[in-house]
């Protein structure tokens, strides 16, 4: 049976040429992935995708100026795709306690593939924005990026999920910084987990870091 597939919608800021609009486009986005999650983002090259795809390292510069621009096409990519499931899972839930409970699931459980998205690794781009999105910003041009939309999606998860503590909480004075510090932190602790476990707390009966920050959340704004 053939996937659905999904459109996320990406800002024209992000490529020179929409590769979501082309099979070649879309090879690029589907082996970068891969390539820089084998590599790492420092390792990865045009040349080396190119090699990877059968496509000339040209034909890549096409659709993206520079291999910056790809992994901050793919950090917007994901951000989308994070709303599009939090819109999903609160969708016809009337009890604000349950919407929030249902949106911190959405950004703190692990990420399983999404058979609905005909040609991205959820799991791989999951493992990506955990340990390379931070390079998407923490650049000397950020504010240039910001005020291009680059980080467009992300400030709307934030601000999604922030409208929601305040539906439980209006009186609460910190919803962005709760929702942004918990996005931070359990990026932190699932790398932690894996490669640094000695630095977090985990359990095989328990998923300790989705527990720690439902508790974090709600301790928080009670």
């Amino acid at each position: 049976m053939e996937r659905l597939t999904v459109n996320i919608n990406v800002s024209n800021t992000l490529f020179l040429r929409d590769p979501d609009a082309s099979s070649l486009g879309r090879k690029i986005v589907s082996e970068s992935i891969n390539l820089i999650n084998d590599l790492g983002f420092e390792a990865f090259t045009f040349k080396k995708l190119g090699e990877r795809i059968g496509s000339p390292e040209s034909s890549i510069y096409r659709y993206f100026e520079s291999k910056h621009a790809l992994l901050t096409y793919l950090v917007s990519w994901y951000w989308g795709w994070v709303e599009y499931r939090l819109t999903f899972a609160i969708a016809n839930i009337e009890d604000p306690h349950e919407q929030l409970r249902r949106a911190i699931s959405v950004l703190v459980d692990p990420i399983t593939e999404d058979t609905s998205i005909s040609h991205i690794n959820e799991v791989l781009l999951n493992k990506i924005i955990i340990s390379e999105s931070f390079k998407a910003y923490h650049i000397k041009e950020v504010d240039y990026q910001n005020e291009k939309g680059c980080f467009r999606k992300l400030k709307q998860v934030v601000q999604h999920v922030s409208d929601l503590v305040l539906k439980v909480n209006p009186e609460y004075n910190y919803p962005h910084i709760l929702i942004s510090t918990l996005i931070e932190g359990v990026h932190h602790q699932r790398y932690f987990a894996e490669h640094l476990p000695s630095l977090t707390d985990t359990t095989e009966e328990l998923d300790s870091i989705s527990d720690f920050y439902h508790q974090l959340v709600f301790k928080a704004i009670k």
